[in-house]
């Protein structure tokens, strides 16, 4: 059915990138496919110095659409796409969107609806990953990072069925209101500003909600590699950005690997010191993969062999993500203490 342009609002669609030559042509694809009126909405991609052939493929899509632009960000890291992509912007609404993602036909009506029906300030939807390798290991990857007991209770990961409020939302929609209550996105925290900027909406009043009819598929990098680097990367900008801010701009679940590698640090240590501790240290270790192997058993019906190997999953997951926050901390620690 189509829709009447007359009577929606105008809605931008902020794209920050990078060498995603092999993904943004979807992206972008997907977005054009939505039932929005062409004719109320404006798609910015914001480019991080791209050294690959995306800002060429994109070129092309401008050639066939005069609503769609691309502007260069010098810094290259994500808050500045975003206040680039704000400041460019005429849109009542902006969604920002990740390019590693594609998205359903009604994404954006469906953004838009909820906002309304629930006077959301930021509104989303639930994420479903797949991994970039249908590997054994590029499959374990994705299950376990779409896992409540892999990343906690974040529900765009895990799903939900009915409307809620949340804390966090991916590929959100926000009003403009927002931007010009709260201000913009932080530029010192490089991965973790979304958090941030959400957290800073919700002191202010303001309202996030999920929405289950509203989709998106995310192609998640797979390789081992590159998942350690993630999970670190993760886990030192849940700890960091309070070198440049007075407050805790995360929620206090991602401080929970930080915790339990302190945890496993701290009873190894007691337990050279008194060896009855190691008992309660190897009952712990042993509560945690026995939980792990109870989560894991959601994956059982892909494969015997996913139920055996997820738990170290989660395990290496957790860890990573922790050593991460620990040297943030130690960062954080030094600065404070010597600044």
């Amino acid at each position: 059915m189509e829709i009447d342009s007359s009577k929606h609002s105008f809605v931008t669609i902020v794209i920050p990138f990078r060498d995603e030559e092999k993904f943004i042509a979807k992206c972008i694809d997907s977005v054009l496919e939505n039932d929005y009126p062409r004719e109320s909405m404006e798609i910015i991609l914001v480019d991080g110095l791209s050294t690959d052939n995306s800002v060429n493929i994109i070129n092309d899509y401008i050639k066939k659409h005069s609503f769609i632009k691309v502007i260069e960000n010098k810094n290259k890291i994500f808050p500045c796409a975003v206040n680039i992509g704000y400041k460019a912007s005429k849109g009542d609404y902006l969604i920002i969107l990740g390019a590693h993602a594609v998205y359903e036909k009604d994404y954006i009506s469906k953004c838009i609806e909820t906002s309304l029906q629930y006077s959301a300030d930021n509104a989303g939807g639930v994420l479903t990953t797949v991994g970039l390798n249908e590997d054994f290991i590029g499959k374990s990857i994705s299950y376990v990072l779409s896992s409540s007991f892999g990343v906690g209770n974040s529900t765009f990961r895990t799903g939900c069925d009915t409307v809620k409020e949340v804390d966090t939302v991916f590929g959100g929609c926000y009003k403009r209101s927002v931007f010009e209550k709260i201000g913009l996105f932080n530029e010192d925290l490089v991965s973790s500003s979304d958090m941030d900027f959400n957290v800073r909406l919700r002191k202010n009043g303001g309202k996030i909600i999920l929405s289950p009819s509203i989709k998106a598929t995310y192609y998640t990098r797979t390789s081992f590699k590159k998942f350690l680097k993630n999970n670190f990367r993760n886990g030192f900008w849940a700890v960091y950005p309070m070198r440049f801010v007075d407050y805790i701009p995360v929620k206090l679940r991602h401080f929970v690997p930080l915790l339990f590698l302190l945890g496993l640090l701290g009873g190894t240590l007691i337990s050279l010191v008194l060896p009855l501790f190691c008992f309660l240290l190897t009952g712990a270790i042993f509560l945690y993969f026995l939980t792990a192997y109870i989560f894991s058993m959601k994956f059982m019906s892909n494969g015997f062999l996913y139920f055996l190997f997820l738990p170290f999953l989660f395990f290496i997951l957790h860890v990573t993500y922790g050593v991460g926050s620990f040297v943030a901390l130690v960062k954080v620690a030094g600065y404070k203490f010597f600044s």
